[in-house]
């Protein structure tokens, strides 16, 4: 695993920053409106930010005196790519699981 997946991973392993990422999948928002959604200071949202940012989650703008936080589809794609890897493995089982049941069902019938 890359180092820039490794830090995706970490970033999405607090359940705030799940919820911010939440939020910021409806629309791009400044740090003082995600803030809002929150029970936590605006550095605490800050915090979690950087990390989302450093794991390529999200990526923010100036615009005048807000940063403008939005999602980074680019890193987001590298962590669905690397789950993805994974689906061959429930596709194999699933279907083994499908054969056991129609045999188990033509058998019982």
């Amino acid at each position: 695993m890359n180092q820039n997946v490794q830090s995706s991973f970490k970033a999405l392993a607090d359940p705030t920053r799940r919820s911010i990422l939440m939020h910021l999948s409806k629309q791009d928002m400044t740090v003082q409106e995600l803030t809002d959604n929150f029970d936590m200071t605006r550095a605490a949202v800050k915090k979690h930010l950087t990390i989302l940012e450093n794991g390529n989650l999200i990526k923010a703008h100036r615009q005048g005196r807000d940063r403008i936080n939005s999602l980074d589809t680019l890193g987001m794609k590298s962590v669905t790519e690397w789950l993805n890897y994974f689906d061959q493995f429930w596709d194999e089982r699933l279907d083994s699981l499908r054969t056991a049941i129609e045999s188990h069902t033509t058998k019982s019938n």
